[in-house]
C-alpha cells in the first residue's frame, strides 16, 4: 500500500491508470475512504478505462491513514493542504479535483489556496450546503462516541454511526473530524473559484443543499441533478458518470 508524509501524519493513497493520462485526484467524504467512495462504485474503473490517471487518498482520520484524535488536526484547510501534498509527492503539477460530500468542501478549499493545481472541479453530494450549512452536525458526533448503536436514535446519527461500524472506522477520529471539518465557504469565495465546476446532487438528498444556487455563485460552474438518488446512492449513478465522462472531456488536453 503506497502511502506519503504530510504535516506529521501518514497517509494512504492509490495510484492507478496510464502514467501519461491526465490526472484526476479523487477525494472522499465523511467516515468513508478511497475504496468505498471510488473503487466500489465504479469511479476508478470508468475514469482509467476512459483513460485518465486515477489517484485517491484517505483523508486523515479515515482508512488506512493516521487518525488523530484532535479536533483542530481536521479543519478544510489542512485537508485540502493534504490533497495538494498528494500530488507534489507525485509529481503532479495540476489535476482535476473531484470530492464527494466533505470531500467537495476539501476541493473547494483546495481551489481557493491553490488555484494553479486545479484544472477543473467536480462537487458531487454537496450543493448550497457548502455555504448555508447542512443542519446540526452534533448529534453525528454524539452518535458516534455512544457506546452502541442501540444506544442513538437520532436518524442520521443512526446512519453514520451503522455506516462507521460497517467500515471499521475510529470512531473518535471521526468525531474530532465531524466537529471541525464544516467550516462554511462565503459567498465571495465561491465566487472567487475560477476552474470550470460540475456539481452534482441527488434529488433525494436531503443534506447537501441544492446544486444550482451554489452554481450560481461561480463563474463557471453548472448543477446536476441525479435523479432519484439520495445522499448514499448518487455517487455510483450511471447518469453521474457520463456528466462527469462529458465535463473532463471539454477540458481535452489542457
Amino acid at each position: 500500500m503506497p502511502r506519503f508524509h504530510n504535516d506529521g501524519l501518514d497517509l494512504a493513497f492509490f495510484d492507478e491508470g496510464p502514467r501519461d493520462g491526465t490526472p484526476v485526484l479523487l477525494v472522499h467524504g465523511f467516515a468513508s475512504n478511497r475504496a468505498v467512495n471510488w473503487i466500489g462504485p465504479g469511479w476508478v474503473e470508468t475514469l482509467t478505462g476512459a483513460g485518465y490517471r486515477a489517484v485517491a487518498l484517505d483523508n486523515r482520520g479515515h482508512g488506512d491513514s493516521d487518525k488523530p484524535h484532535d479536533t483542530e488536526a481536521y479543519t478544510p484547510q489542512k485537508m485540502a493542504g493534504d490533497a495538494i501534498a498528494l500530488l507534489d509527492h507525485l509529481g503532479i503539477g495540476a489535476a482535476h479535483l473531484f470530492g464527494y460530500s466533505m470531500g467537495a468542501r476539501i476541493c473547494a478549499f483546495a481551489a481557493l489556496d491553490h488555484p494553479g493545481r486545479v484544472r477543473r472541479l467536480i462537487f458531487g453530494g454537496l450543493g448550497i450546503g457548502m455555504v448555508e450549512g447542512v443542519g446540526d452536525w452534533d448529534p453525528i458526533a454524539d452518535a458516534l462516541l455512544a457506546p452502541s448503536l442501540d444506544d442513538v436514535t437520532h436518524e442520521r446519527g443512526r446512519m453514520f454511526r451503522a455506516f462507521a461500524d460497517e467500515t471499521g472506522s475510529d470512531r473518535l477520529a471521526l468525531a474530532a473530524c465531524i466537529r471541525s471539518s464544516r467550516t462554511l465557504l462565503t459567498p465571495d469565495e465561491m465566487g472567487a473559484i475560477a476552474a470550470p465546476t460540475l456539481i452534482g446532487v441527488g434529488t433525494k438528498d436531503d443534506i447537501a443543499g441544492a446544486p444550482q444556487p451554489l452554481a450560481d455563485m461561480m463563474p463557471d460552474a453548472r448543477a446536476l441533478d441525479i435523479e432519484r438518488r439520495d445522499h448514499m446512492l448518487a455517487v455510483g449513478d450511471p447518469a453521474f458518470k457520463r456528466a462527469v465522462h462529458a465535463f473532463l472531456g471539454e477540458a481535452g488536453a489542457s
